[in-house]
C-alpha cells in the first residue's frame, strides 16, 4: 500500500513539476521577510522555508559529544558536566534564547535508592520469597525502611482502567491496603484481537510502569506483576538485573503516594502462589480477557513486606533552549533527545572502560543540534516558538523527561506536538522511515507529507507488542496529553533492501548497544542518518510556520487528555 502511494506521489511530482504540495502560506514571500528568489520558492512551494542538514554540523557534534573526553556523558559526573555545557555553548553559538528563565539549565533532583537484601524480604503466608531468583522488589518511597504486614492479596487481572476500551478492572473492589497481583501487557496482546484495546500493539495500559501507578491510585499496599517473557518481551534475567542502586526522581512527596511494594514474581513462582490459594494461574488469565472479569480474592493467602534502604542524593540538568516564534511564541515546536549515557566502568581491567553511546544517544543529540542550527540559519523565523529539549537520565528511567512532565517550563496545552529523536543508527540511505508506535497521531501525516516528498514511504515497527513506543523520553509528555512522534530511519535501504537494514540493525544490537563497542567512526555512512534528520527537520517546520494542532487519532489513549487540555486553553 505504502509502495503504491509513492509511486503515485512520484508520478504526480513529475507531471506538475511542483516537487511539493500545495503552499500552505499566504501572501507573497516578500511579506514574509524573504528577500533571497531562492528561498522564496521553496517557502511558496512546501509552506516553510527548507533548509538542509548539514553534514559537517552533524559529524563535527558526534565526534564531541561521543569522544572519550566526556567519559560516556552519565548525569552528575564529571563527563556529563562537559555534556551540559557544550550543549549550552553550542545553543548560545546558534543563537537560541535560554529556555529556563534566563538560563538554560533546568535542575532534575535525583535520588540513588539500593535495597538491602539482607535487611528486605517479600513473604507470602510468612515464607519469604527468594530475591532475585523468584522475586525482584524496591519501594518508590524514599525512607530509610518501610513495611506492610498480613496484607490480602487478590488477582486483579491486567489492573487496568481504562475508560476508553470500556475496561476496569478493579471495578467494585476496595484494594486499600491489599496486595494486587496482576499481569504485564494488556488483554488484546493475549487475545491478538484487534478489536480488543489495540490487538497484539501494545497499549499504554499495558506497560508495567502504569500498573504501579494505577495500583497506588486504587490504594493497595503492595503491586506484583506476574512475569511472562513473550508479554513482557524479555527473559527474567532483565529484571533480575535491576538488583542493584536504582536511580530516580527526586519527588515533592518523596513517593508517599506510591504503593509500599512493587515487583516482579516469576511465572513458576505465581502459579505456585495460585495454586496454594486453590485457584488454577491458566484459568484465571483466560478470565481476565474478558470485560466481565471480577478481581478473585487469593484465598487466605496473606502478603506481608519489610524494605531497607541506603540512599544518595544528587542532581543533574534537562538543557533548553528556544528559538522564539515571530508571529505566536507563546505557542511551541519541540525536538527532544535524551543527552546521557552509561558512562565508565565497563570492560574488564586494561580494557575500553567507557561506554561512549555514540547511536545511544550521541546520534539523536547531534541530531536536535543539527536542526537547531538548520532553523536558525534558514533565513525566516518561525510563526511559533521552537523548543529544543535535552533530558537527563534516560537511561536510569525517562528521569529528566519525566520530571519535565511534572514541572514544565512552558504550559503542555501550548505544545503543538513533539519529536524525540533517539538512537539512530548510521545507516546508509533507506526508502523507507520507521515509525514506532504506528497509528498514534496526526503527526504521523505531517511525517508521511515530509518523507513522500523526499520519495520514501512509513513503516510501522515490526513489534508493536513490545510496546518500544512507551520505552522513550516521548512518552512522558504523551501521557501529557501532548502530541508526540518516534520515528527512526528505515531498513529497506537503497542498496541492500531490508536483508542489508536488518543485518544493520542486528549487528549493533548484539556487538554495541550498550557497550563500550557503541563508538563513532569517521567511517560512518551518515547519509540515512542525515535523511532522516531532514524529514525530521520538515516534521517541525510543517507546524513551526503554521496554524495547525494535530491531535492524538480518535481512540488513543492519550486523545481524551488532549482534548481537555486543548479545550482548557481555549475556554480560559
Amino acid at each position: 500500500m505504502k509502495y503504491i502511494q509513492v509511486l503515485v506521489c512520484l508520478c504526480a511530482f513529475a507531471l506538475t513539476g511542483c516537487g511539493g504540495d500545495e503552499p500552505r502560506s499566504s501572501g507573497d514571500p516578500a511579506s514574509r521577510g524573504i528577500s533571497d528568489p531562492t528561498t522564496a520558492y521553496r517557502v511558496a512551494s512546501l509552506g516553510f522555508p527548507d533548509a538542509p542538514v548539514d553534514e559537517t554540523t552533524l559529524r563535527r557534534h558526534l565526534e564531541t559529544l561521543a569522544s572519550d573526553d566526556f567519559e560516556g556523558r552519565a548525569p552528575a559526573t564529571s563527563g556529563g558536566e562537559r555534556t551540559r555545557d557544550y550543549l549550552i555553548n553550542e545553543a548560545k553559538r546558534i543563537g537560541l534564547k535560554p529556555g529556563v528563565g534566563e538560563g538554560y539549565e533546568q535542575t532534575v533532583p535525583l535520588v540513588e535508592v539500593t535495597l538491602d537484601p539482607k535487611q528486605s524480604e517479600f513473604t507470602v503466608d510468612g515464607e519469604p520469597l527468594k530475591y532475585g531468583d523468584e522475586a525482584i522488589y524496591w519501594t518508590k518511597r524514599v525512607v530509610d525502611a518501610v513495611a506492610f504486614d498480613d496484607s490480602d492479596m487478590v488477582f486483579v487481572g491486567y489492573g487496568v482502567v481504562a475508560p476508553e476500551y470500556g475496561w476496569n478492572d478493579y471495578e467494585g473492589l476496595d484494594v486499600t491496603g491489599k496486595t494486587v497481583v496482576m499481569l504485564v501487557n494488556d488483554p488484546g496482546f493475549a487475545t491478538g484481537d484487534a478489536a480488543l484495546f489495540n490487538g497484539r500493539a501494545m497499549t499504554y495500559y499495558g506497560r508495567w510502569t502504569y500498573k504501579y501507578e494505577e495500583a497506588a491510585r486504587q490504594g493497595a499496599a503492595a503491586a506484583i506483576i506476574v512475569h511472562q517473557t513473550e508479554p513482557a518481551a524479555y527473559g527474567w534475567s532483565v529484571i533480575s538485573g535491576w538488583m542493584g542502586p536504582q536511580l530516580d526522581l527526586e519527588r515533592p512527596d518523596g513517593g508517599a503516594g506510591r504503593t509500599v511494594l512493587e515487583g516482579w514474581i516469576t511465572e513458576e513462582k505465581a502459579r505456585s502462589l495460585f495454586s496454594s490459594a486453590g485457584l488454577d494461574f491458566d484459568k484465571q488469565a483466560q478470565a481476565a480477557l474478558d470485560r466481565s472479569f471480577n478481581p478473585t480474592p487469593m484465598g487466605a493467602l496473606k502478603a506481608s513486606g519489610k524494605i531497607t534502604n541506603n540512599i544518595r542524593r544528587n542532581q543533574s540538568a534537562n538543557i533548553a533552549a528556544v528559538l522564539p516564534g515571530a508571529k505566536r511564541p507563546d505557542e511551541f515546536i519541540l525536538y527532544m533527545a535524551h543527552w546521557d549515557h552509561l558512562g565508565r566502568n565497563f570492560g574488564q581491567p586494561g580494557g575500553d572502560s567507557i561506554a561512549n553511546g555514540a547511536v545511544d544517544n550521541a546520534t539523536g543529540t547531534a541530531g536536535v543540534l543539527t536542526i537547531a542550527e538548520a532553523f536558525a540559519n534558514n533565513g525566516v523565523a518561525p510563526d511559533r516558538s521552537i523548543l529544543f529539549l535535552f533530558v537527563t537520565a534516560e537511561e536510569s528511567g525517562l528521569l529528566g523527561s519525566a520530571y519535565f512532565g511534572e514541572a514544565p517550563i512552558v504550559p503542555l496545552a501550548k505544545i503543538v506536538g513533539g519529536v524525540n529523536i533517539d538512537a539512530i543508527l548510521p545507516t546508509p540511505p533507506a526508502k523507507d522511515i520507521t515509525v514506532i508506535g504506528f497509528g498514534a497521531s496526526e503527526l504521523e501525516t505531517i511525517l508521511e507529507r515530509a518523507a513522500l516528498r523526499r520519495g520514501l514511504y512509513l513503516r510501522p515497527d515490526a513489534q508493536p507488542e513490545k510496546g518500544y513506543f512507551y520505552r522513550s523520553d516521548h512518552i512522558s509528555l504523551a501521557k501529557k496529553g501532548v502530541p508526540m512522534l518516534y520515528a527512526d530511519s528505515g531498513i529497506d535501504l537503497m542498496e541492500g533492501g531490508e536483508e542489508a537494514g536488518l543485518a544493520f540493525s542486528d549487528d549493533y544490537t548484539e556487538n554495541r548497544y550498550h557497550k563500550p563497542a557503541d563508538e563513532y567512526k569517521v567511517e560512518w555512512n551518515v547519509e540515512g542518518l542525515t535523511q532522516t534528520l531532514g524529514v525530521l527537520y520538515e516534521v517541525g517546520a510543517d507546524m513551526a510556520y503554521s496554524n495547525d494542532w494535530p491531535n492524538w487519532f480518535e481512540g488513543n489513549e492519550f486523545r481524551a487528555l488532549r482534548d481537555a487540555q486543548r479545550a482548557a486553553v481555549a475556554g480560559g
